[in-house]
């Protein structure tokens, strides 16, 4: 089975400006890009988990969401990084009703785990909210990050203000 490594997009990937949907507004987080590639060198396949509530609200559509997904996708190949997929949630509860994708709960993990041979168990999830934490630890994932500058209450493992502070902790293991 796969070791992953699960990325939240907006807030972890790239700045979070607020329903980004436009190549000319994504701006990518300092490291990302030697993050993910230390983590492929460890054999873990990198899988993207993102709510799009945008989507439910109007602000863009699903063929936007893809478009920008696929120029993500190929800036990380030039820099030698693999994005196995990435999994969305288009919904928002006060638009389209409950769903079970929609983080905090654990449908988009559930079935990266299912679709691309994961063991949740032995992976990782880095988010910049605490709904991500949630969505990890309902998933069963005991490694989940908190990515932010903020002084926060969370049930993450480890909270980080840089990304290139995980790759330094774990170079001391």
């Amino acid at each position: 089975m796969n070791r992953a490594l699960f990325l939240d997009r907006d807030g972890v990937i790239n700045i979070d400006k607020g329903h980004v949907h436009k190549v000319e507004d994504f701006e990518f987080c300092n490291g990302i890009f030697d993050l993910c590639r230390y983590f492929a060198e460890e054999n873990f396949v990198i899988v993207v988990i993102t709510n799009q509530a945008g989507i439910a609200k109007n602000f863009y559509k699903t063929s936007d969401f893809y478009k920008l997904d696929k120029w993500m996708v190929e800036q990380f190949e030039e820099y030698g990084v693999d994005i196995l997929r990435t999994y969305f949630c288009p919904h928002h509860p006060d638009f389209t009703g409950k769903c079970k994708c929609r983080k905090p709960n654990p449908g988009m993990l559930l079935n990266a785990s299912k679709d691309l041979n994961i063991d949740l168990s032995r992976s990782i999830f880095i988010g910049n909210k605490e709904s991500d934490i949630e969505a990890g630890i309902r998933a069963g994932i005991p490694s989940n990050i908190l990515f932010t500058s903020q002084d926060v209450e969370t049930k993450a493992t480890m909270v980080l203000s840089h990304l290139n502070e995980l790759k330094m902790e774990l170079l001391k293991l």
